[in-house]
C-alpha cells in the first residue's frame, strides 16, 4: 500500500522502519493507551520478522509519514473474507490534535473498501475521547461496550467499545484540512 495525499503518506512498514517502530511501541507513553504503559518490550529483530511474515491478505503494517517525517503507524488485518480489523496510532505527540487521524483513516478504509472490504472493525479504550470522537465522525457505529473486559500492564481492569463500519455509513473526510497543511 502507498497512499499520499498532500504531504501525508501511508505506506507499508519496511525493514528500515523496524527501529523507529521500537522505540514507539517500547514508550509507555505512546502505548499507554492501548494498556502497555510500560511499553511492548520488543526489539526491532522482533518487528523485522513481523514485517517480513506481512501480506496484504492477511495482515498488514503501515507507516504514517507527514512532510517525510514518520508520525505514526497503522495496520489492519483480515478477521473474516470481507471484514478488515484496523488500528491507528499517531505516535508523535506533535502531530496528535491537528486533524491527521481524520484523514488518514479516511485513506485507508477507502483502500480497503475498494479493496473488496465489506466492514471494517475496530475497538478501543472508552477513555480514549479524542480517537472515539475521529470514528464516530467518520460514521463507525458502536457495537457494545465490554466493561471490565481485560487487564492492563498493570493489572487495572479495562473496558473496551467495538466498532463496526460499512461502505454505506462512512463519511470520508480525507479531502479535510489539517492543522499541519
Amino acid at each position: 500500500m502507498d497512499i499520499k495525499k498532500g504531504k501525508t503518506r501511508i505506506r507499508n512498514a519496511e525493514s528500515d522502519d523496524c527501529e523507529k517502530l521500537a522505540a514507539w511501541w517500547n514508550d509507555g507513553a505512546v502505548m499507554a493507551h492501548a494498556g502497555f504503559p510500560a511499553g511492548l518490550g520488543i526489539t526491532a529483530d522482533e518487528i523485522r520478522r513481523k514485517i517480513a511474515s506481512d501480506s496484504d491478505v492477511a495482515r498488514r503494517r503501515l507507516m504514517i509519514e507527514h512532510d517525510g517525517i514518520p508520525v505514526g503507524e497503522m495496520s489492519y488485518s483480515t478477521k473474516a473474507s470481507d471484514t478488515a480489523k484496523i488500528g491507528v496510532n499517531i505516535c508523535e505527540s506533535s502531530y496528535r490534535n491537528k486533524g491527521l487521524g481524520r484523514v488518514i483513516l479516511s485513506l485507508l478504509i477507502k483502500e480497503l473498501f475498494s479493496s473488496g472490504y465489506k466492514k471494517i472493525i475496530l475497538d478501543t479504550n472508552p477513555k480514549n475521547e479524542r480517537a472515539r470522537h475521529v470514528y464516530e465522525k467518520l460514521g463507525f457505529l458502536k457495537l457494545r461496550v465490554n466493561i471490565d473486559s481485560w487487564k492492563d500492564q498493570t493489572g487495572a481492569l479495562q473496558s473496551s467499545i467495538d466498532y463496526e463500519l460499512t461502505p454505506e455509513q462512512f463519511i470520508d473526510l480525507s479531502g479535510s484540512k489539517t492543522d499541519l497543511e
